[in-house]
């Protein structure tokens, strides 16, 4: 199988996949902050602070103009404002927001270090600076069954290019480079529960990982991987079948 690389290019289908774990997975700090939420994609997490926080000001910065579209539609007539950007030179100014966010996007920055920086530089002295993505090399992503049972199969389904960062020591260790201060770190369990095997099949291979790999698998490995799967999740006594996550959560200021 040739290299897969990860794209996220339907916004509708990543909403459906990845929106509900994103949202479940985010902690709300206190409110009345002006916020950047960077890599903010179908707009979830942005508007999950919306709705808990009653943010000041909050801009979403994300490079798909797919999800952007997405992300203006859902928060239409809401504070929230989005624009193109990338992670390492966000179009605003220094010391512009009182908080900047990332969420389930550091391990897809080339330079995560670069992009800790660069959510310092934007943030006002006392500043907010937080993260939180899947513990990749601990098992913790959502879709880490489905992966191993491929794995099995001889695929090998693509990573975010940069899960060397997702382990916590790491993530406290790329705050503490970019000299931030009161660095706390945690880990955050969480759960989802799909109505039957078909609403978590269907769901499942909507995400980048499955899908780019399915579609590079033959029929018949695709019909097995399936049968695989339903038999690694049998459903309640209902018929639903609820999932795990652990993702790790980095946050720290910016130095007054």
């Amino acid at each position: 199988m040739g290299e897969i690389h990860i794209r996220y290019d339907d916004a509708v289908a990543y909403e459906r996949m990845m929106g509900t774990w994103s949202r479940a997975g985010g902690e709300i700090p206190p409110h009345g902050l002006r916020w950047v939420d960077v890599g903010c994609g179908s707009g979830a997490f942005t508007e999950l602070l919306v709705e808990r926080c009653a943010p000041a000001h909050i801009e979403g910065v994300d490079p798909s103009e797919a999800q952007l579209s997405f992300a203006r539609k859902r928060l239409a007539g809401q504070i929230a404002r989005f624009r193109r950007g990338d992670a390492l030179a966000l179009p605003f100014s220094q010391s512009k927001f009182d908080a900047a966010v990332m969420a389930l996007v550091i391990f897809f920055v080339q330079n995560p270090a670069a992009s800790v920086v660069e959510m310092a530089r934007v943030v006002c002295p006392g500043g907010i600076i937080s993260a939180y993505v899947w513990d990749m090399n601990g098992g913790g992503h959502p879709l880490e069954l489905m992966h191993t049972e491929m794995i099995a199969m001889g695929y090998t389904p693509p990573l975010p290019p940069r899960s060397d960062v997702t382990n916590l020591n790491l993530l406290c260790q790329l705050w503490r480079e970019a000299a931030l201060g009161e660095i706390e770190g945690s880990q955050i369990t969480v759960q989802r529960t799909f109505a039957d095997f078909d609403d978590y099949w269907t769901t499942s291979t909507l995400a980048a990982t499955v899908s780019q790999t399915i579609a590079a698998m033959d029929p018949t490995d695709v019909k097995h991987l399936k049968a695989r799967m339903h038999e690694r999740l049998p459903g309640d006594s209902a018929g639903q079948i609820t999932c795990s996550a652990r993702a790790n959560a980095i946050k720290g200021t910016r130095p007054r």
